[in-house]
């Protein structure tokens, strides 16, 4: 059974339909990235598999837990990374890491605060508050309580939306080390961050899946690089495409 199993997800607005009719599922060892253009319907969907946003229609089951029947075994067994990781910034780096362990309740918490410290680089800023850490650092940490609980599945927004080229080489090395025992999905806009890290593509456009399966599996069958296949299949106004507006 696929760690993450989605079926017909569908979110509006008012008028405005986000997300329509999504289906999609990742094995354990992938590593998916949902990629579209801004507006495409990405963090909606990522919202709605986290719990923090109801759907419509539809469901999704996270590590055997479905979002509607049993959200609170859902967000045990995964990791969020948001676009814009919330973080209490009077707080120490230490102090953070080691609240996140008394939500998720985590046992042997000193070998788990070991591990996501030296997984994400960040015993420099232990003793730091947040509110003084550079992005790239606040990046780490957003990741690091992600992972803190050790969980099945990660959902990351923009991981490495801002950051340095060093910065964001050591984000995706941890991502690809993680890999092998975790279902993750990557949601992005970038394309650099799809060849560099991801073993599959989920591309959607207008809140419709419009491409999946292997990077090259769908340039294949799009017709060109990924970057064509891209441009080809989302909306982009006619000035991004080189027309006439």
């Amino acid at each position: 059974m696929p760690l993450i199993d989605i079926q017909k997800l569908r979110k509006t607005f008012g008028s405005i339909v986000a997300v329509d009719g999504v289906s999609f599922s990742v094995e354990k060892g992938e590593v998916a990235g949902f990629l579209g253009p801004n507006g495409a319907g990405k963090s909606t969907t990522m919202r709605m598999l986290c719990c923090f946003l109801p759907p419509d229609e539809g469901t999704a089951v996270i590590a055997g837990n479905d979002i509607l029947d049993d959200p609170v075994a859902v967000r045990k067994s995964l990791g969020y990374v948001a676009e814009n990781v919330p973080l209490y910034n009077e707080m120490t780096t230490s102090g953070f890491l080691d609240f996140i362990c008394d939500i998720h309740r985590v046992e042997n918490r000193i070998s788990a605060l070991e591990r996501v410290v030296e997984s994400c680089a960040l015993g420099k800023v232990l003793h730091q508050q947040i509110g003084t850490l550079s992005k790239g650092y606040r990046r780490r940490v957003g990741l690091a309580q992600a992972i803190v609980h050790d969980p099945e599945v990660l959902i990351l927004d923009e991981p490495t939306d801002g950051l340095d080229p060093n910065q964001k080489h050591e984000i995706r090395t941890l991502i690809k080390k993680m890999a092998p025992d975790k279902a993750i999905v990557i949601s992005t806009h970038i394309l650099e961050e799809v060849d560099a890290v991801c073993d599959r593509i989920i591309l959607i456009d207008r809140g419709r899946i419009c491409a999946d399966g292997t990077p090259e599996e769908v340039c294949r069958n799009g017709g060109g690089s990924l970057e064509q296949v891209f441009r080809n299949l989302t909306t982009l106004d006619s000035a991004e495409k080189g027309g006439k507006s």
